[in-house]
């Protein structure tokens, strides 16, 4: 069993599973949306981002032009076999990836402006490593948009703050970024650690399955205080108005310095492309997101 191989072939799978089908969790909340939409704008809106998603599944393409900057979450297991050759087995599958799905090409340098063509690069795709125990590797595949990605936002707050610093941040960052996310929108909150570490968090939740409640009771409230906050700014689908601004709000946090409060906001458009699968030692292959 050639396991580096397997990984490779899998990676690409779950690219073009994500840039084609959305997870079941997100298309449902999403419908949900458009059935509780109560402007006739924000309605039209829904309609057509539910006819897009079905035109794409139908037609095998890409849900939106913008198949975004790829990331890879890994959670390995210590004892499976290539660790080693892993990272490689997935730059491959993205240069594969962007020519057979197809991909855009979105790696550009930041100095010459030069495009890759291949969507890899420096540091990209980036590759995010958790090492558990277990002989299995889980992977998930994350393409973000650049429109989504723009509007993220960081402070870092006061210990004094709080928690009301930390609802009225969330707020800001949603009427600042207005229609340009491309809402409705996942936001993804990460709070504590430093400033890398409470963006890393915000964008580590959005991997989390959005009809779930946080396990935390606390947080969980947080959360469901702040989508309902959101969706009181009347923004709407696509920025044109109506009750759908946000479809959820996910939170993870680590424990901060006393002299510091990080507070950063993640973005995700209602293309909430994600795809995962998990691989054993002996190469039988789970998909976890998506019903293959």
């Amino acid at each position: 069993m050639n396991l580096e191989a397997l990984v490779e072939n899998v990676a690409v799978d779950l690219l073009r599973l994500a840039a084609v089908r959305l997870p079941e969790d997100v298309k449902q909340v999403i419908r949900r949306a458009y059935g509780k939409e109560r402007s006739g704008i924000g309605k039209v809106q829904l309609k057509a981002i539910l006819d897009n998603i079905e035109i794409a599944e139908q037609k095998g393409i890409p849900i939106c032009q913008d198949t975004g900057l790829i990331s890879f979450y890994m959670e390995a297991g210590s004892r499976f076999k290539v660790l080693e050759k892993v990272e490689e087995a997935l730059r491959r599958a993205v240069q594969r990836a962007t020519s057979e799905i197809p991909l855009r090409p979105n790696a550009v340098d930041p100095f010459t402006q030069k495009n890759t063509d291949d969507n890899t690069g420096m540091h990209v795709p980036y590759i995010h490593w958790r090492i558990v125990s277990g002989d299995s590797l889980e992977v998930t595949a994350f393409p973000k948009g650049g429109g989504s990605e723009n509007t993220s936002t960081l402070k870092m707050m006061e210990p004094s703050y709080g928690l009301k610093g930390l609802k009225e941040f969330v707020i800001e960052s949603v009427v600042k970024a207005d229609g340009m996310p491309c809402p409705p929108t996942i936001i993804g909150v990460g709070v504590g650690g430093g400033p890398n570490v409470a963006m890393e968090l915000a964008e580590l939740s959005l991997l989390q399955p959005v009809d779930k409640p946080n396990p935390n009771m606390a947080i969980a409230r947080l959360e469901q205080e702040l989508f309902e906050a959101v969706n009181r700014t009347g923004i709407g689908p696509m920025g044109l108005g109506g009750d759908s601004t946000a479809l959820a709000v996910k939170i993870e946090y680590a424990h901060r310095h006393p002299a510091s409060y990080p507070v950063a906001v993640a973005f995700q458009c209602w293309a909430a492309r994600r795809a995962t699968a998990r691989i054993g030692s002996r190469g039988e292959v789970e998909y976890l997101t998506h019903k293959v």
